[in-house]
């Protein structure tokens, strides 16, 4: 197994590729054979599209790619059953197929070091007061984690106070919003919501007349949950706009994630894209699945170190993206940088962050 504490030393995105590249693929090469050596069905897959003989000198878009989908209809695993402390699901528009994602201990606390590392590249070290735009009930189930709650549960870390916008009759309970601003507004807080929940109870429901103070202290994060906002014609810059010019926000940060590579989420930089870190990795490819070059959309692969009580370190979204660049970012972030701009046609909408 690859040596994490050795990873979590590194500044996450200092590394430029010709440093990251050879360090990158051997990691991988190590986690992949351990999901090779300890989870059948992935040997299985593994073996039927290429030869072990071939991995000395094997790239890393080489390795085959599982399709997210497989998550729904088989249950992987890398690890001994027993040692499962916690199973996550991701929704979709029926509750007949959702992704199961089984983690053990070290997976679990590995994710969590890592969104950690992520987030306070952005926000600082600093436990934050929190307001979640969601209601307490749906969120909290300690045996089985949606991807709602894992989101959620994740970015708490980052925060204290915590304060939940909507009561349990679906409305904003503006006593508790005021006494937490009237509390917290005049430093810095954290607010954290699903795109789509975000636009409903922020930019349309909320009453100005019923608030007594503003958010422009506020950092703002959301994610997912964009598919829900097309038929209003809502893309990411009127959504930012319509925050600034109605409560005042200027520092929103949109996330890009899944559930089958928890912790390894990548977040909106100030020049308006995602990063790779020293865990991720990307490439986009056709429909063909050949890999295309920078500026050209395709369908997103996503890859993580991450992953180890599960074979989710190699995955075929179905996601459709751009690559715009490495190591070039105007923003000064090393990685390769890019954009999602919808899903691939005739895919289930997954929507985990649309489902109450």
């Amino acid at each position: 197994m690859i040596n994490f504490d050795h990873i979590f030393s590194k500044d996450l995105y200092s590394q430029k590729k010709d440093i990251k590249k050879p360090f990158f693929l051997k990691n991988f090469k190590k986690i992949n054979q351990h999901h090779y050596n300890n989870c059948r069905d992935y040997k299985k897959f593994f073996n039927s599209l290429i030869s072990l003989k071939n991995l000395k000198n094997i790239r890393l878009e080489d390795f085959p790619m599982l399709p997210v989908n497989i998550f729904k209809y088989h249950q992987l695993m890398s690890v001994p059953k027993s040692s499962i402390v916690k199973k996550m699901t991701s929704s979709g528009t029926s509750s007949k197929n959702l992704s199961n994602i089984f983690l053990d201990k070290e997976n679990s606390i590995n994710q969590k070091k890592t969104l950690s590392k992520i987030v306070e590249n952005f926000l600082g070290k600093e436990r934050l007061p929190m307001l979640i735009i969601d209601k307490k009930s749906s969120i909290y189930n300690k045996e089985e984690f949606n991807a709602k709650t894992a989101a959620v549960m994740g970015f708490s870390l980052f925060g204290k106070d915590y304060t939940f916008l909507i009561n349990e009759n679906d409305q904003i309970e503006y006593d508790s919003l005021n006494n937490f601003l009237k509390k917290n507004g005049q430093k810095k807080f954290l607010v954290f919501g699903f795109t789509s929940y975000i636009y409903q109870h922020l930019i349309k429901d909320l009453s100005l007349q019923n608030l007594n103070f503003d958010f422009k202290n506020s950092y703002l994060i959301h994610g997912g949950g964009w598919k829900k906002l097309e038929d209003k014609k809502i893309n990411n810059l009127l959504f930012k706009q319509k925050l600034k010019n109605k409560l005042n926000i200027s520092n929103i940060f949109n996330y890009y994630g899944m559930i089958e590579q928890t912790g390894s989420i990548f977040i909106e930089c100030k020049a308006g894209f995602f990063h790779t870190t020293i865990f991720s990795d990307i490439f986009v490819r056709d429909l063909n699945l050949d890999i295309l070059d920078f500026n050209k959309k395709g369908i997103i692969q996503l890859i993580s170190l991450l992953p180890t009580s599960y074979p989710g370190h190699n995955i075929l979204t179905e996601d459709i993206g751009i690559v715009h660049g490495e190591d070039n970012c105007s923003c000064g972030l090393k990685g390769k940088y890019f954009s999602v701009i919808g899903r691939v046609k005739k895919t289930e909408l997954r929507g985990c962050s649309d489902v109450r």
